[in-house]
């Protein structure tokens, strides 16, 4: 049973989340300020968590900046700041999806259940390590890490996804509705600019010089696609 942290201080709000979270089936916790939000997370150790930003004691920012030190467990975003660069800051600060308010429930659920699945779904008996560039780049998806010239890199689940969806088709160029079909388990309109905050995060981590990459190009026009050279 998947545990769903939900921290939210509109109570109203978070019944309503919790109601349909537990209809699922999950193992729901819950929390009304920011600051026992992270004491939950650090110990219960969720599969996901589903955030507000504007939290009493602590906000929403902050937590999520917090988390990402000590885990890549995946973060759904849900605020009312419904502006496009909210939005996008919310993504560079490690989220994995960000749905604004008002929402419908059954929405967010879906969106919980696509990000657990792809956390879950894998099949080590299949799966190897991917090298490029001589060694300068290893993907391990068994283990969930990604490494740049020996040194482990730190990816949120959405980026490391979207790299090893990516890498395992080198050459091959995904759209940016293809992408977010294929990482998140749904196409929305008006969604598809998140994966470009995606992109440039996941640039910043693994390439030397995120302004002229050699890994993750853009095919303008298009999408992305890998550069890498297969070892």
């Amino acid at each position: 049973m998947a545990k769903i942290l939900v921290i939210e201080d509109e109570l109203k709000i978070l019944q309503i989340i919790e109601a349909y979270l537990k209809k699922e089936a999950y193992q729901v916790f819950t929390a009304t300020d920011g600051l026992n939000g992270l004491e939950q997370a650090r110990r219960i150790s969720p599969d996901l968590i589903i955030l507000d930003l504007m939290l009493p004691g602590l906000s929403g920012e902050q937590l999520l900046t917090e988390v990402r030190q000590i885990s890549d467990v995946p973060v759904i975003i849900l605020s009312a700041k419904t502006s496009e660069d909210q939005r996008i800051f919310g993504l560079n600060i490690g989220a994995d999806d960000y749905l604004t308010k008002p929402f419908s429930p059954r929405e967010l659920v879906a969106r919980a259940q696509a990000q657990l699945r792809r956390v879950r779904v894998s099949n080590p008996a299949q799966t190897v390590n991917y090298s490029f560039n001589q060694g300068n780049l290893v993907i391990d998806p068994t283990k969930h890490e990604v490494y740049l010239d020996q040194k482990m890199i730190n990816l949120t689940p959405t980026e490391f996804k979207i790299l090893v969806l990516l890498s395992q088709a080198p050459g091959q160029v995904f759209t940016r509705n293809q992408l977010l079909e294929r990482v998140q388990g749904y196409s929305f309109e008006g969604y598809d600019r998140t994966v470009d905050s995606h992109i440039k995060n996941l640039r910043q981590k693994i390439e030397v010089n995120p302004e002229r990459p050699q890994y993750i190009l853009t095919v303008f026009g298009v999408g992305y696609k890998f550069g890498g050279v297969r070892d």
